[in-house]
């Protein structure tokens, strides 16, 4: 890898020889600015705006612009006259635990190469210092005309350099946080351990960038004169939507579960089997009153011959009854009959 700058580790009285490689790179697709009409590159000229002539970088120097707009020209001797002393040195100055950093303050990152034979010994002993107490190194140093802040820590066989933001540099969180007090129940808590549980454990190196590889599909399909893969349909926005926290979360849950190839929980199972029994026993409506419009018309027909029935007997009681009192009638008007033809005998 091509070194950026040169220099050496102070570390107490001991320098080490280094040299600073980018220790990241970007992947990402770039495009170039062209002419809609006809396809030909846009290029940008740097132009003096005194006298509109298009100057070389030769002729470029440096200013600071005051507040009033005055310009006041700054130079690379003016630069150099400054007492820099980690111009070309990484100077550490404390060891620290590596969770007294804040991660906001990281920037960039380099590895830190031994420069040359002579510079094995220290670099080693310096990297297997770091191993053992399990700390970093807060350095200063200078690149690109400005000091900086970094951090030093061991990346396998190697030590690595972060770029630090200088203190003043991050910003308050004044104003992020929500104004609205909101309480959360014990219940969402155990969900969203039980979400990070499922979402947590994942193999950081299968990541990768899906939007990079669909545009150098897209770009390879329109260079063999193809037309571009149509997109897929968007997701819903859930802007301004209210959603059953509870209910978002459990299926967070599910979902992460099944992605996994994890079977789902056992209590969800029987829930769900319970609620298809009550469903099948109690039907649907058309279902339930049908049965009862069925139920009323059988009971309908029992009862008819019944009530026939009970007409009948009822009937022919009412005949017997009635003949019965008619023979009672006619035997007592005989008798009557009888004793009114009877003479009644004298006594002597």
């Amino acid at each position: 890898m091509r070194s950026i700058w040169n220099g050496a580790i102070s570390f107490g009285l001991v320098s080490i020889p280094i040299k600073l490689v980018n220790a990241t790179e970007s992947r990402s697709v770039s495009f170039r600015q062209i002419h809609t009409e006809d396809g030909g590159r846009i290029r940008y000229r740097k132009v003096c705006e005194l006298d509109g002539e298009e100057v070389s970088q030769a002729e470029i120097g440096k200013a600071y612009e005051d507040a009033d707009g005055t310009m006041i020209p700054i130079t690379d001797e003016d630069l150099a006259s400054l007492p820099l002393p980690t111009a070309k040195t990484i100077e550490i100055v404390s060891f620290v635990p590596a969770s007294e950093i804040d991660p906001l303050q990281m920037d960039a990152a380099y590895y830190l190469s031994a420069n040359g034979v002579p510079a094995a010994k220290p670099y080693t002993l310096l990297r297997e210092a770091l191993k053992r107490s399990d700390k970093v190194a807060v350095a200063k140093y200078a690149l690109r005309g400005r000091e900086r802040l970094g951090m030093l820590r061991v990346v396998d066989d190697v030590i690595a350099m972060h770029g630090l933001l200088w203190p003043d540099e991050i910003r308050a969180t004044e104003g992020v946080a929500p104004e609205t007090p909101v309480s959360v129940r014990e219940a969402e808590l155990d969900l969203a351990d039980a979400l990070m549980a499922t979402l947590g454990e994942v193999d950081i190196s299968t990541l990768h960038d899906d939007y990079r590889e669909a545009v150098e599909e897209m770009i390879a399909a329109k260079a063999e004169g193809g037309e571009a893969v149509a997109p897929p349909e968007p997701a819903a926005e859930g802007g301004g939507r209210v959603i059953d926290l509870m209910a978002a979360l459990e299926s967070s849950v599910r979902a992460a579960k099944e992605a996994r190839g994890e079977a789902p929980p056992e209590a969800a199972s029987v829930t769900e089997l319970k609620t298809r029994k009550k469903a099948a026993a109690r039907g649907t409506p058309k279902e339930t009153e049908a049965k009862k419009s069925t139920a009323r018309t059988a009971a309908k027909k029992t009862a008819e011959p019944a009530r026939k029935s009970t007409a009948k007997k009822t009937a022919a009681k009412k005949t017997t009854e009635t003949k019965s009192t008619a023979t009672t009638k006619k035997t007592a008007g005989k008798k009557t009959q009888a004793k009114k033809a009877t003479p009644r005998k004298r006594t002597a």
